[in-house]
């Protein structure tokens, strides 16, 4: 069992002169879908969680490949802070990643797309879909007001 560990002292954490540890362990290499996965433990006392982005980013420079292909979710801070645990899926490229990881977790790390209309057009359009069926209701959404 193997442990990997890294000093993290980049953007915010420079600032403030505080240093931020990353270990992996529990590290297996899943050959059926193409990734290495592992619990991280990331150690910052005195300091609030790290991004994602920051763990992204020191997770590829310590197992030399991108930041796109990692995807880090489910950290939990200990009790009293200092200390979070997470996972992490280092996937071998971006194609095995989109095929295999579920949407939402893609998403998280997609630029967020800005949301056409106001929200009043928005409901008048949801009502106007309950009362038609199948094709008509695909068509509602491009045409205007009176059936104009």
């Amino acid at each position: 069992q193997t442990s990997v560990a890294a000093d993290l002292s980049s953007g915010i954490n420079a600032e403030y002169g505080v240093m931020a540890t990353i270990r992996t362990r529990k590290f297996i290499t899943n050959r059926i879908l193409n990734r290495r996965q592992m619990v991280v433990d990331i150690i910052h006392p005195g300091k609030a969680n790290l991004s994602k982005e920051d763990v992204k980013e020191k997770l590829a420079t310590m197992y030399r490949t991108t930041a796109d292909v990692i995807m880090p979710f489910g950290f939990r801070t200990d009790f009293g802070g200092g200390r979070s645990t997470g996972f992490a899926l280092i996937y071998d490229n971006v194609d095995a990643m989109k095929k295999i990881e579920p949407k939402y977790r893609l998403a998280r790390f997609q630029p967020k797309l800005d949301k056409t209309g106001g929200r009043r057009q928005r409901k008048e359009l949801k009502n106007r879909k309950k009362k038609v069926t199948g094709k008509k209701k695909s068509e509602l959404g491009s045409c205007r007001r009176n059936g104009k």
